[in-house]
């Protein structure tokens, strides 16, 4: 069995929207990441994954993203407690909002960063760097 995340890459003005992940979460807290979480039971449904990526970015950082999301990539992890966990990214598109740390057990902090500001930050880790560099490639 596998538990399902999703995270979603926004740029605007050639910044991504990323944020410091709060020292409380159980994985990776203290680090760069992209907005995302995990996939919730709705029984028979549409577009889950679409979804639970709209509702992750107002539910931590307050902002609405457009409809239309495109799938970057996916991957899975083991993580330190030893659950599986298949990531899916998607490139979405900034609709409306203020950024900010909506959901402090969650969210550290908020930043619009360059996509070299990103793959030079000492917090960045490897999986996010790869996330953002796909998304970038998918943009063009």
């Amino acid at each position: 069995m596998f538990i399902v995340n999703v995270e979603g890459a926004v740029c605007r003005d050639d910044q991504w929207l990323v944020i410091t992940r709060s020292m409380k979460e159980e994985h990776a807290g203290g680090t760069l990441s992209l907005v995302g979480g995990k996939v919730e039971v709705e029984g028979n449904t549409l577009d889950i994954l679409e979804r639970t990526v709209k509702r992750e970015f107002y539910e931590e950082i307050g902002i609405e993203i457009k409809d239309s999301v495109t799938f970057v990539y996916s991957s899975s992890f083991v993580t330190e407690d030893g659950y599986n966990v298949i990531n899916v990214v998607f490139l979405c598109e900034y609709d409306s909002g203020t950024a900010q740390r909506k959901s402090p057990d969650e969210v550290e902090a908020v930043h619009w960063m360059t996509y070299e500001e990103i793959m030079n930050h000492p917090k960045a880790p490897p999986w996010t760097k790869e996330s953002v560099k796909r998304a970038a490639a998918a943009r063009k």
